[in-house]
């Protein structure tokens, strides 16, 4: 179980420096200039602490993976990340408009990708709390 907290480690600080390029590739500036300033900046701030939330759990993969699956502090942290992943894979389908990647062929590689993704994190994140 370890190894796949060093993946998750791994992929997750990577996820998190993929968010610097959101504002780019969103086009944000001209996507949000119609926004009141407050929203705007609730875009960028909540943008950079979800990074640095993700950035933070790769981390605590990385570095705590035996505490992550061998203590009950731990296996106890491991669940309470793996419900945060399940409800984001939850989210995957039923927050997103299916219009977002349906008939897209990236688009829909990409919500498959990231679903596999989500579905990988909750497993063993889950799974380390009951083993």
């Amino acid at each position: 179980m370890e190894i796949h907290y060093k993946i998750i480690g791994i992929l997750l600080i990577a996820l998190s420096f993929v968010h610097l390029i959101f504002p780019k590739y969103f086009n944000w500036t001209e996507e949000l200039s119609t926004l009141s300033l407050a929203n705007r900046q609730i875009m960028y701030i909540h943008t950079f602490f979800i990074a640095l939330v993700v950035f933070l759990i790769g981390l605590l993969c990385l570095t705590s993976s035996n505490e992550l699956v061998s203590n009950s502090f731990g296996k106890k942290v491991a669940f309470g990340i793996g419900i945060f992943w399940l409800i984001r894979l939850f989210i995957q389908f039923f927050g997103y408009s299916p219009q977002l990647w349906k008939g897209k062929a990236f688009e829909t590689v990409i919500h498959v990708v990231f679903s596999l993704f989500w579905t990988y994190l909750s497993v063993v994140f889950l799974a380390s709390y009951w083993m």
